[in-house]
């Protein structure tokens, strides 16, 4: 099984987050006993300012196991033609391109997303599988 791993699971794994890091941590491992992980170059690019150089985040990703697919240009389309759907009928428009670039490409390149933000995939998504996740 492939699980694409959005930014903010790294993020409670690398910073650590005191409310959310051991619950990531968990749903990480238990997503790597079940087969391989995967993030895009928006994940990498939203966990880059955590790391002084770009080695050191490079060589975390591959000791936890995790490998950089990049996005193809039907997934981007997709993902631009989501968000301008999003923008337009949005009053509140917190949402970024890069959220759907996010759930574009786990749907496109994944069997799973191991997120927080369940809620926002799951609406925008429907076909995509979210993996579980409980909170410390």
């Amino acid at each position: 099984m492939i699980t694409f791993v959005d930014t903010n699971i790294l993020l409670d794994i690398f910073l650590p987050d005191p409310e959310f890091g051991e619950s990531s941590a968990n749903a990480l491992e238990t997503a790597f006993q079940s087969g391989s992980l995967v993030i895009n170059e928006i994940v990498y690019a939203e966990l880059a300012p955590q790391f002084d150089d770009r080695h050191t985040l490079d060589n975390i990703l591959e000791g936890l196991g995790i490998r950089i697919v990049l996005i193809d240009k039907e997934t981007t389309f997709a993902a631009g033609q989501l968000w301008k759907k999003y923008r337009a009928a949005r009053g509140n428009k917190r949402r970024i391109l890069a959220d759907f670039l996010i759930g574009a490409h786990a749907l496109n390149c994944a069997d799973t997303l191991l997120t927080r933000d369940r809620g926002f995939y799951r609406q925008f998504y429907k076909g995509l599988k979210i993996a579980s996740f409980t909170p410390s």
